[in-house]
């Protein structure tokens, strides 16, 4: 209800809050994703518009208290006109403190939609998910390669299918017409075409991509964010550099202890000797293409709906597809399709099939085939796939999943195939093989930033924190500094506080916070004797080393720490 109190503007603005804050709780309850996101995001809006007009309303309201000098006139709390007390909403209150703050100089203080600040914790939990991934791409032997964030319009038009659309434009500068770039592969692809020396390469690349799509922070779909490619160029002997990419996509999400997660495969050639017995017309491959993509997103009553209605496609035809495209399994779906009568027929399907077979074997060998499945239902829109395609997605929890599961709402974490034309649209003279796969680093941190939520984490990577005790003389500070300047060299991440007369509680809550593990403590009387107490509360230990072998000390516990 709409307190009374709230001036006219205010009220509409509070009703329309209202309004769709239940429409959000509508789509919530009905499933639908698409509609929830809409919903969400006019719930953002009518929360910002709100707060700036209450804003507004207080300063009237206090400027009005101010020019007034009649005895008894409201104070700033209170509605000029009623003198009853303004209720604040809870929710406008929150969205303000997290979405935007007004400056005194009018400015609104936020971020552009679709982006985001990181704070120090956030930032730890980044840099520990690159560095698992960096090393994952070393181990195969990447090197890697960088490109300018923009690049000509024309280089990445035409590669994307129906997401071109989403392609930010720059403004014309100097005649050159510009596109933020969507992803790293069509940028790699333009780099070979332009370094003819590079023949072959294992190349791993990480940078910030744009792309005008509907931004949702928590599901980790942004208009700002960081991809992490890898991808192997080259003339190789089949599936072998395909079966490492999909080794090298499984390796990660293993080392960064995703759960509940699988690698769906499939085949360009399959789906396009598919579509082509079932009698799809070669002018609407793509479309329909794109619309079975959307099937880890829809039922297939949606999907066969669009395709008739939206694409124009037969239904018989649309029937067909779907005898297909709900089939799923390992090498005996291999065998399958190599017996289907319609496929057996269609020289591409079996180009696709008997790869799939050769990559299969080769899966067993690299011991990754309890992580991979063969799903005639994945399609990957992007228009430059020539061959095997793979995305990993996350798998729903035995039990019905709530909002506190730590997967709930990201969908696929990682995706990529076979794109052996992309270089021959830069460069006739020029046709190199590329297979790659990239990792969905931002929905990945997502799933990361729920878990470290549900467990103490730190902002900080110190191993070693240096207490003291001192008056504020000299000697407590020096003797602080020393010890953390010897750590330092020694290679071992230290701290002290930056205090001449520092609290012990003081210090102690710091280690607490930021999860320690090492505490040397040094007090006047043990520094005087040539001792310092060393602490490990993990390891269990308690005791009084000699100053001089402390850091030896400390360099023996280090390997014991989780």
């Amino acid at each position: 209800m709409v307190d009374p109190a709230v001036p006219a503007d205010l009220a509409a603005l509070t009703a329309q809050y209202e309004a769709v804050r239940q429409r959000v709780k509508d789509t919530k309850k009905s499933g639908d994703a698409a509609a929830q996101t809409a919903a969400i995001e006019d719930l953002k809006q009518a929360q910002r518009t709100l707060s700036a007009a209450k804003d507004a309303s207080k300063a009237a309201a206090k400027a009005a208290a101010g020019s007034a000098a009649a005895p008894g006139a409201a104070a700033g709390s209170t509605d000029a006109a009623t003198k009853a007390p303004v209720k604040a909403d809870p929710a406008a209150a929150a969205a303000l403190s997290t979405e935007a703050e007004t400056a005194s100089s009018g400015y609104v203080l936020k971020v552009p939609k679709g982006t985001r600040d990181y704070l120090p914790k956030e930032m730890a939990i980044r840099e520990r998910m690159f560095d698992t991934i960096r090393a994952v791409f070393k181990r195969h032997g990447g090197v890697t390669i960088d490109t300018p964030v923009f690049e000509l319009r024309d280089i990445l038009m035409g590669k994307y299918g129906e997401d071109s659309k989403l392609i930010y434009d720059l403004q014309d500068q100097g005649g050159e017409l510009c596109s933020l770039r969507y992803d790293l592969t069509v940028p790699f692809a333009r780099f070979l075409a332009m370094n003819t020396d590079l023949s072959t390469i294992k190349r791993y690349h990480i940078g910030k991509v744009y792309r005008r799509d509907q931004p949702s922070v928590n599901k980790g779909r942004m208009r700002e964010f960081f991809q992490t490619d890898w991808d192997i160029a080259g003339i190789y002997d089949p599936m072998i550099p395909d079966a490492e990419c999909v080794r090298v996509m499984v390796e990660i999400l293993t080392d960064l202890k995703i759960p509940r997660w699988r690698v769906k495969i499939n085949h360009r050639k399959i789906l396009d000797g598919m579509f082509d017995v079932c009698g799809v017309p070669e002018d609407k491959i793509r479309a329909i293409s794109s619309a079975v993509d959307k099937l880890d997103k829809m039922a297939w009553a949606e999907v066969r709906k669009e395709m008739i209605d939206e694409k124009g496609l037969d239904p018989q035809v649309a029937d067909r597809i779907g005898e297909y495209v709900k089939l799923s399994g390992l090498t005996e779906l291999v065998d399958t399709l190599a017996q289907d009568p319609r496929l057996k027929a269609n020289a591409r399907a079996q180009e696709g099939v008997e790869d799939m077979r050769l990559l299969f074997r080769y899966l067993e060998i690299y011991g990754v085939m309890d992580k991979v499945v063969f799903d005639l239902s994945l399609a990957r829109g992007l228009d430059y796939y020539t061959g095997i395609i793979y995305e990993a997605v996350l798998l729903p929890s035995s039990e019905a999943a709530g909002e506190d599961d730590l997967t709930v709402g990201v969908g696929s974490i990682a995706a990529g195939g076979r794109y052996d034309n992309l270089v021959g649209m830069f460069s006739n003279n020029r046709s190199v093989p590329c297979v790659g796969v990239s990792i969905g680093v931002e929905r990945v941190f997502a799933i990361l930033s729920r878990m470290e939520a549900a467990k103490a984490s730190a902002a900080v990577d110190t191993r070693v924190y240096v207490c003291g005790m001192g008056k504020g003389d000299d000697l407590c500070t020096a003797q602080r500094m020393k010890l953390a300047s010897e750590l330092w060299d020694a290679g071992i991440a230290a701290e002290f506080m930056f205090k001449t007369k520092p609290r012990m509680q003081a210090q102690f809550d710091y280690v607490d916070a930021n999860h320690i593990p090492i505490v040397v403590n040094l007090f006047p009387k043990d520094v005087a004797e040539g001792i310092v107490t060393l602490k490990c509360a993990e390891l269990g230990v308690n005791a009084q080393v000699p100053r001089g072998e402390v850091v030896a000390e400390i360099q023996k516990l280090l390997p014991q720490l989780a």
